[in-house]
C-alpha cells in the first residue's frame, strides 16, 4: 500500500499529463506477458514483426517478474502535450547514480546487458527505446494520444460534475481517496506514507495498467498511472446495420468517418487514417456535426469528436 497525505495545495494542485516515454515502457509488460493484457493483443499483433527485429534483450531488461519498470521510465509529465523526443532527451542524461539505483529497485542486481560503465548503457538504453518507439509507437501512437486525451477530457468533466472526490475515487478499483489521502494497493509486501509537500498530484492515464500504478521508490513526485477509458474501442471495428443504404445517405467517406468515431479522434489523426487532407476531414465533420451525428470538445490545441448517440443509432439499427 502507498499512500499520499495530500495537502490542501495538493487538492488544489490536482493536474493531468500524457508520458510517451511511459507508455513505452509500460508497454514492456505486455510484451513479457500477453495474457494480462486482453486489450492490447492487437497491438502486440500488429508490431509482432517489427518486435523480432529489435534488441528484446535490452527492452525485457528493463521489466521484471512483477511487471515494474524503473522509475526514471517514468517521468512526471508536465502537460499532456509531452513530446518523446524531449523525454528520450532527458533520459539520456539521468544521472549514473539514479540509473543503477533505479535498475537495483527493479531487479535488486544490475542486468547483465546494462552492466559496465553508466554513460555507455544509458546510450544503449536510449537506442533500444529509440528503435521500439520508432517502429512499433510512432505508427499508432496518433490514435493512442488521442484516447488518452479524451480520458482526460472525461476526467475534467467529472470533476466539474461531480467533484474532485468522484473523480480520484474512479480512477481504479484498487486507489482510493477518503478526501485527505490517496490510498494505492500496490503489488508489494512492503507499505509506505509519503507526505507530498505541496508538489501537487499528477495522474498520468495509460494504454498499458490494469490498476494503478505508482512510482517505485520511496520520495518521488506523487504521481498515479490509471487505466485510460476507451482503450478497447482503439482496435475494434463495428458492423454497420445496411452499409450500403447509409453510404447512400452519407457518402462513402463520411460513412468511415462516422464509424471510425466509435472511438475519440481528432481531424488530423482521422486524415492520416484515411489518406484524406484534414481540411476535407474537417469539412466532413461539420456537416456530421450539423446534422447531429457527432459532437466536439475542444482539448488544448485539438478538437476531438465524438460518434453521438443519433450517429450510433444511424450505423447500428
Amino acid at each position: 500500500m502507498l499512500r499520499y497525505e495530500l495537502s490542501d495545495a495538493d487538492l488544489g494542485g490536482v493536474r493531468f499529463g500524457i508520458s510517451p516515454l511511459c507508455e513505452l515502457g509500460l508497454s514492456l509488460r505486455a510484451i513479457r506477458d500477453p495474457s494480462r493484457y486482453p486489450l492490447q493483443v492487437p497491438w502486440l499483433r500488429r508490431t509482432e514483426d517489427a518486435r523480432s527485429r529489435l534488441n528484446l534483450e535490452g527492452l525485457l531488461a528493463l521489466v521484471d517478474e512483477r511487471h515494474w519498470t524503473p522509475d526514471f521510465l517514468n517521468p512526471r509529465p508536465s502537460s499532456p502535450l509531452t513530446r518523446i523526443d524531449d523525454e528520450f532527451a532527458a533520459l539520456s542524461v539521468i544521472p549514473a547514480e539514479q540509473f543503477h539505483s533505479d535498475l537495483m529497485s527493479v531487479h535488486g542486481v544490475i542486468p547483465a546487458f546494462y552492466a559496465g560503465p553508466a554513460r555507455p548503457a544509458i546510450r544503449r538504453m536510449v537506442g533500444v527505446l529509440e528503435d521500439f518507439w520508432d517502429s512499433c509507437f510512432a505508427p499508432h501512437w496518433l490514435r493512442m494520444r488521442t484516447i488518452l486525451e479524451a480520458d482526460i477530457v472525461y476526467r475534467g468533466r467529472q470533476i466539474a460534475q461531480s467533484g474532485l472526490f468522484t473523480m480520484l475515487n474512479d480512477l481504479s478499483a484498487t486507489a482510493d481517496f477518503d478526501g485527505h489521502a490517496l490510498s494505492i494497493r500496490l503489488q508489494t509486501p512492503v507499505s509506505r506514507t509519503e507526505q507530498t509537500d505541496g508538489l501537487g498530484l499528477t495522474l498520468v492515464p495509460t494504454m498499458f495498467t490494469r490498476r494503478a500504478s505508482a512510482p517505485v521508490s520511496a520520495g518521488m513526485p506523487p504521481m498515479l498511472m490509471y487505466p485510460a477509458r476507451g482503450q478497447g474501442a482503439m482496435w475494434e471495428t463495428e458492423r454497420v446495420a445496411n452499409p450500403a443504404a447509409i453510404v447512400a445517405v452519407l457518402g462513402e467517406v463520411r460513412t468511415s468517418l462516422l464509424t471510425a468515431l466509435a472511438a475519440p479522434a481528432s481531424s488530423t489523426e482521422l486524415g492520416v487514417r484515411f489518406g484524406v487532407t484534414t481540411s476535407a476531414v474537417n469539412q466532413h465533420l461539420r456537416v456530421l456535426r450539423d446534422a447531429g451525428l457527432v459532437t466536439s470538445t475542444r482539448y488544448g490545441r485539438s478538437v476531438l469528436y465524438f460518434r453521438s448517440e443519433l450517429g450510433s443509432a444511424l450505423l447500428l439499427g
